[in-house]
């Protein structure tokens, strides 16, 4: 039943400072930056995308792939991830969810990697396409 609520899918780059996530108690503040989270580049819909639940996830920073994943090792899947959300607030049409990131993550390699200005950016989920972003410098 919730996937009946469900528009399509997306592709967002999961951006974040990491000084501010370890100066909250929560991920949110250093993902809720202007810029960050940037989506794209257009939405499928989810009966235009009927293997959901196991899509490739790839993250390239300068032409290395950083991130190789799928959808089926994400913690939720997502219509278990709505069900869960709207029990703690209303979800009203046009919301967006995100699932967050594969493993690989810049912050836990060894030594950590972290993005910097030139940097370029490119995700990529098998059936949706590659969003692509520079890293530019704060305004």
């Amino acid at each position: 039943q919730a996937r009946e609520v469900i528009a399509g899918f997306t592709i967002c780059n999961d951006v974040s400072v990491r000084e501010w996530q370890m100066r909250s108690p929560t991920a949110t503040l250093g993902k809720s930056f202007d810029t960050h989270g940037p989506l794209g580049p257009w939405l499928v819909t989810a009966d235009g995308l009927p293997g959901v639940h196991d899509l490739s996830l790839k993250t390239w920073v300068n032409g290395e792939l950083r991130q190789n994943g799928r959808t089926s090792e994400l913690i939720y899947r997502f219509g278990e991830m709505l069900v869960e959300l709207s029990t703690v607030f209303t979800l009203e049409p046009g919301d967006i969810l995100t699932t967050g990131s594969p493993a690989g993550v810049g912050g836990a390699m060894q030594p950590p990697q972290y993005l910097k200005v030139g940097d370029v950016c490119r995700v990529e989920i098998e059936g949706i396409g590659y969003i692509e972003n520079r890293v530019v410098p704060e305004p």
